[in-house]
C-alpha cells in the first residue's frame, strides 16, 4: 500500500502541473536572423521566429505574461478566441488596450469558449505580427472525440513574409511617401523562404512522412498582405476545420487562404516512398494594376523509407489571378453542423469597403497621380486614437474619443463596381465613428467592395469577438432585394474571416451576445494602416453573466 504523504505528493504535482500548463511567458525581444543573404534583427517571442505552439482544450482559461524587452510598443491578440465578455485581453491598440511600452508587462487572460480546432495568436500593433506570431492548438475536452478519423502526427504549418529591410522602415516609408508598401521579399513556410530564394537551399522547410501515415496539418496564413493559393504534389488534401471550427470533410488538390485564416488538413501519406514531393504557395492576386509579391515559397516533403529519389514531383497551383478557383475553395467550405444560423435578423448593416486617395500639396506624394493613398468603410477612414483605448472611453464614460455614428448603409450611393467612377468619391471622411449593438440582436453585416482607385481588390475582413456565418457571396453589387434569396442558411461556414471578392460583396450574420468592444478590419494590414476598420461596441444585457467583465489590475496605463 503506497504511504498517504506519498499519494498526497502525486495529487499535488498534478495540480502544480496543471496550474504551471495553463501560464505562459512570452518575452518580446530583437534577435538577429539571416535569410536570403544579409541578417537583420527582428521582434520575436522567446526569440524564436515563428513563435512557439500553444496547446489547450475546449473551455480553458490561460494567463499569458507578456514581456515587452524590445525597442517598441507591442499588443498582443488571440485570433479566433471569442473572449467571452473579456475585451481587455483580446490586444488591438488603442481599441482595447494601450500598448505595453518597452520595459513593461502585460497578464493576458484568454478565455477559450467555443473554439474546438486550430486559432493563432500575434502581434496587434503596427506591422509587428510580421514576425510575432504563433498557432494555438485546440483539443476536445475528454472524453469528447474528434468529428473525424485521429490523425497520427500533428504538423504545425505557418505561411509568412519577409523583408529584407526592418518592417518599421517599410512602413514608416509609405506612410511618409503616401504610396503603397513595398512588397516584401520573399513568402516563408514555417519561417523558411525555400531553395527558389538567393542563399537558401539550407533555409527550406522539409516534412518527413511515414508511408501510410495520416497527418493533420494546422495551417494559418500569416502573411501581411497575401491571398496564397498551396498545394503538395500528388498528394490530396482533406480539409476538416477551418477558423477553429470543424467543417464537412472537402477533399482539395490545392486551397486557397487568406491572411488571418487558419484550416486543419489531413494528408494521407500514400504515394510512391522513392519519390520527393515539392509543396509550395504563392500570391493569389486579382488586380494585377497593384504590385505584389509574385515569388513561389517551396517545402519538401520526403517519406522516411526512401534511401534515394527516383524522381521530383511539383505541385500544379492555380495561376496568380484566378479568382473562380481561389473563390471556388473558399465557397466549398460548409460548416459540419446544419440548423444553427440565425434566421431572422434585427438589425442589417450595409458597408462599403474601399481603397481611397487623397490630394496632396503639389501632387507630390506618390499614390495615383499624386496622391496619397487611404481606405475606407462606409466612406469613413477610421482614426484610431492615439491617448486612450476605446473600450477604457466606453467603460469609464470618458468623453470625446470616438462618436457612435458610423452609418449603417453608404453614405454615397453609387454603382459600386463600375469601370469609372467620379473622382469625388475617391476622398472619404476621416473620423473615430463606432457602431452600438444591443445584445441579443441578430446582425447582418454585408460587405461591398468597390472599384474606387485602380479597379478595386479583394479584402479579408477578420471580426474580433466573434465567428459568425458567412450566408452568402457574390460577385457586382448586392441586390438587397434578390440576393438574401440565394443565401445558404443550413449550413454556411462558421468563420472569423471572410473575403469580400473584389468588386463584389460578402453577407455575414451572428448574435451580438458578447458584451464588449470588439473591432473589424481588413487583415491586409497596408489597408488597415490606410483606416479599412471599425468598431462594434455590443452593450451590456441584462444577466450578470451578460456584462463585460471588470478590467484587470494591471492594464497598461494610457498617456
Amino acid at each position: 500500500m503506497s504511504h498517504p504523504l506519498f499519494i498526497y505528493f502525486l495529487i499535488s504535482l498534478s495540480l502544480y502541473s496543471s496550474c504551471t500548463a495553463h501560464r505562459h511567458t512570452f518575452t518580446v525581444k530583437e534577435v538577429p536572423y539571416k535569410k536570403l543573404c544579409s541578417t537583420k534583427k527582428i521582434l520575436t517571442v522567446n526569440g524564436r521566429f515563428p513563435g512557439q505552439t500553444l496547446k489547450v482544450y475546449k473551455g480553458d482559461t490561460i494567463y499569458v505574461n507578456v514581456r515587452n524587452r524590445a525597442s517598441e510598443n507591442i499588443t498582443m491578440h488571440w485570433h479566433g478566441v471569442e473572449q467571452p465578455r473579456n475585451p481587455w485581453s483580446d490586444g488591438p491598440e488603442y481599441i482595447t488596450q494601450c500598448p505595453i511600452r518597452p520595459g513593461s508587462d502585460f497578464i493576458y487572460e484568454v478565455i477559450f469558449s467555443t473554439e474546438e480546432t486550430t486559432v493563432w495568436w500575434h502581434a496587434h500593433s503596427s506591422w509587428t505580427r510580421a514576425t510575432v506570431h504563433g498557432l494555438i492548438f485546440v483539443y476536445p475536452r475528454p472524453p469528447k472525440s474528434l468529428p473525424f478519423p485521429k490523425s497520427d502526427h500533428e504538423v504545425p504549418l505557418i505561411f509568412g513574409e519577409w523583408w529584407k529591410k526592418d518592417v518599421r522602415e517599410v512602413v514608416e516609408l509609405f506612410m511618409r511617401t503616401g504610396g503603397d508598401p513595398n512588397v516584401s521579399d520573399a513568402l516563408t513556410i514555417n519561417g523558411h523562404p525555400g531553395f527558389l530564394y538567393p542563399c537558401s537551399k539550407s533555409d527550406t522547410f522539409e516534412l518527413m512522412v511515414e508511408k501510410s501515415k495520416t497527418y493533420r496539418i494546422r495551417m494559418v496564413n500569416a502573411a501581411l498582405n497575401l491571398i496564397l493559393f498551396f498545394a503538395i504534389a500528388k498528394h490530396n488534401l482533406t480539409v476538416v476545420a477551418a477558423d477553429g471550427h470543424y467543417t464537412k470533410p472537402i477533399n482539395a488538390t490545392y486551397i486557397t487562404i487568406s491572411p488571418g485564416q487558419t484550416l486543419d488538413l489531413l494528408l494521407h501519406a500514400d504515394q510512391n516512398p522513392k519519390s520527393t514531393y515539392y509543396m509550395a504557395a504563392r500570391a493569389y492576386h486579382s488586380n494585377p494594376n497593384i504590385n505584389f509579391n509574385n515569388s513561389t515559397t517551396i517545402g519538401i516533403l520526403r517519406y522516411t523509407s526512401s534511401t534515394s529519389s527516383s524522381s521530383k514531383r511539383y505541385p500544379n497551383l492555380p495561376y496568380y489571378n484566378d479568382t473562380s478557383a481561389a473563390f471556388r475553395f473558399f465557397t466549398s467550405i460548409k460548416c459540419l453542423y446544419s440548423g444553427q444560423v440565425p434566421v431572422k435578423i434585427s438589425r442589417r448593416i450595409i458597408s462599403t469597403v474601399s481603397i481611397n486617395n487623397l490630394m496632396c500639396p503639389n501632387n507630390l506624394c506618390e499614390g495615383p497621380n499624386g496622391s496619397r493613398l487611404a481606405a475606407s468603410m462606409n466612406n469613413i477612414s477610421f482614426v484610431t486614437p492615439s491617448h486612450v483605448d476605446i473600450l477604457k472611453a466606453y467603460y469609464y464614460h470618458i468623453r470625446g474619443v470616438y462618436g457612435t455614428r458610423f452609418p449603417e448603409f453608404p453614405p454615397l450611393v453609387f454603382n459600386f463596381t463600375a469601370d469609372d467612377q467620379p473622382l469625388f468619391l475617391q476622398t472619404p471622411r476621416f473620423a473615430t465613428e463606432v457602431k452600438i449593438l444591443k445584445f441579443g440582436e441578430s446582425v447582418e453585416i454585408v460587405l461591398q467592395g468597390t472599384s474606387l482607385v485602380g479597379g478595386g481588390i479583394d479584402h479579408p475582413m477578420h471580426l474580433h469577438g466573434f465567428s459568425f456565418y458567412e450566408v452568402g457571396v457574390g460577385f457586382g453589387n448586392y441586390n438587397v432585394t434578390e440576393d438574401p434569396s440565394n443565401y445558404n442558411l443550413k449550413d454556411p461556414p462558421y468563420i472569423n474571416t471572410a473575403t469580400v471578392p473584389r468588386n463584389g460583396w460578402v453577407a455575414i450574420r451572428f448574435i451580438a451576445d458578447n458584451p464588449g468592444v470588439w473591432f473589424m478590419h481588413c487583415h491586409f494590414d497596408r489597408h488597415l494602416t490606410w483606416g479599412m476598420k471599425v468598431v462594434f461596441i455590443v452593450m451590456n444585457g441584462r444577466g450578470l453573466n451578460q456584462q463585460i467583465l471588470p478590467p484587470p489590475p494591471n492594464l497598461p496605463p494610457c498617456y
